[in-house]
């Protein structure tokens, strides 16, 4: 399943995203990830989220993503929620390449796991693909 956090810069989304992150550590069953480039909410989650910036392997563009977020998945059954923040930092603004790796990730997730994202752009600027998953 896959959720995005929509809005313009300064809006709010990371502050959004932090407190969902909090909030899933407190009544998950599962493991959970959290998923930017650099460290700028590291200290604003919980120690029980295993943290990853994408810098540190050398992740850009949406295919890199969407096979770094398969191998995690592939790797640990037990992952139930995924946060990923600023995605257009780490992919890039293509937003029918960016909306075709979000139908790739929900096919793979399906009803096992979340991805969520904060998507920095108005919703009015994204491609039907994209806009298809804000619920």
């Amino acid at each position: 399943m896959i959720k995005l956090i929509t809005g313009k810069k300064g809006t709010g989304k990371t502050k959004i995203l932090i407190d969902k992150i909090n909030e899933t550590v407190k009544s998950t069953n599962g493991n959970i990830v959290c998923i930017e480039k650099g460290d700028n909410i590291r200290r604003s989650i919980s120690y029980k989220v295993r943290w990853c910036d994408v810098e540190q392997f050398g992740i850009e563009g949406v295919d890199a993503f969407y096979g770094f977020v398969a191998g995690m998945l592939a790797g640990n059954y037990d992952i139930k929620d995924i946060f990923v923040d600023g995605i257009f930092k780490i992919a890039g603004r293509d937003y029918e390449a960016f909306g075709a790796m979000l139908e790739k990730l929900d096919k793979l997730t399906g009803d096992d796991s979340v991805v969520t994202f904060t998507v920095s752009a108005d919703v009015e600027e994204l491609s039907e693909n994209v806009k298809q998953f804000i619920k």
